[in-house]
């Protein structure tokens, strides 16, 4: 669309940063059309009120967004944000279990779990619950915990040592609320913030966990009794981003992704992420859309020039 961006990235990542920038303009982008700010999170509110600034998109927290967009709004300026989810991962009594097992597993467990589509809340039909839960399992038990730049790990550390002990408390209140602690729940000891493969079964709604956003490797289990239940479960939630339901009936998956209240959901695969496709969420999860033809048109002004002869 030929705007440019200035970008004010998560404060714990500013070479990711600078080598971005640096691929942009290696990408043969002119000069300034990518520009990072090493500021502080405060200057943030300055720099949207400048003039010169027409938009703001943030990719980040509820809480974040939540400032964002009132400074956005105060000074009438267009505002996308795409912040937290608590995505569903559906398994209906006809779902191919082993396929099923297998993208759930890489769902819930992809960048260790520090995903905002994630699988996050896996909601088994019962006929199925006790075999993939089994299954689910004993793949969490393969994982082998370790460097990321090692090819063979399989599970890396989280982003920090903060992130570490907000899941660690997390998990440990989840417990205390009545949660069962299937499998895991225990920080690793070893060099970096590693959290085990955890598994969390008989969460209750009035168990903070049933609402909050676990952004690590954690799964919860939930098992309904029929595709109303899994729908009322799934809409139970603030967030409403991505979803994914696994069924052999495409028909029977179509109805149902089309009663949850998410921005996307993807039959027989995890929520996933390309260019041409629209990415975004509703609710708690942000308004607005990223890449394909809607993500381009969130900041281009649609102009109306009429010709009367």
């Amino acid at each position: 669309a030929g705007n440019p961006v200035i970008a004010k990235h998560a404060s714990i990542v500013p070479h990711c940063a600078e080598t971005f920038a640096h691929l942009v303009r290696e990408a043969g982008a002119p000069e300034g059309a990518w520009t990072n700010l090493f500021i502080s999170s405060d200057q943030v509110a300055n720099i949207i009120a400048d003039d010169r600034v027409q938009g703001a998109a943030l990719t980040g927290s509820e809480k974040a967004g939540s400032v964002v967009a009132a400074q956005a709004a105060k000074h009438i300026k267009k505002s996308t944000l795409e912040l937290g989810g608590n995505d569903v991962f559906v398994v209906l009594d006809d779902a191919d279990l082993e396929k099923a097992v297998k993208i759930g597993v890489n769902a819930r467990l992809n960048n260790a779990g520090q995903v905002c589509t994630a699988a996050k809340r896996f909601i088994l039909h019962e006929k199925i619950a006790d075999a993939f839960l089994t299954k689910f399992t004993e793949a969490f038990k393969q994982v082998k915990i370790g460097d990321p730049l090692d090819e063979s790990t399989t599970l890396g550390p989280l982003s920090s040592k903060d992130a570490l002990e907000t899941l660690t408390k997390q998990v440990n209140e989840a417990v205390k609320n009545g949660a069962t602690l299937h499998y895991g729940g225990q920080p690793v000891q070893r060099d970096g913030s590693f959290f085990e493969p955890t598994i969390l079964t008989n969460i209750s709604r009035d168990n903070p966990a049933y609402f909050e956003e676990f952004f690590g490797p954690v799964a919860q289990m939930y098992v309904v009794k029929n595709d109303d239940e899994a729908v009322a479960l799934a809409n139970d939630s603030h967030y409403g981003l991505g979803g994914a339901v696994f069924s052999q009936d495409i028909e029977r998956a179509k109805k149902m992704a089309s009663r949850i209240e998410t921005g996307m959901v993807y039959i027989n695969w995890l929520t996933d992420t390309a260019p041409e496709l629209p990415f975004g969420g509703v609710k708690r999860s942000g308004y607005g859309r990223e890449l394909s033809d809607l993500g381009i048109k969130e900041f281009v002004n649609q102009k109306l020039v009429v010709v009367h002869k």
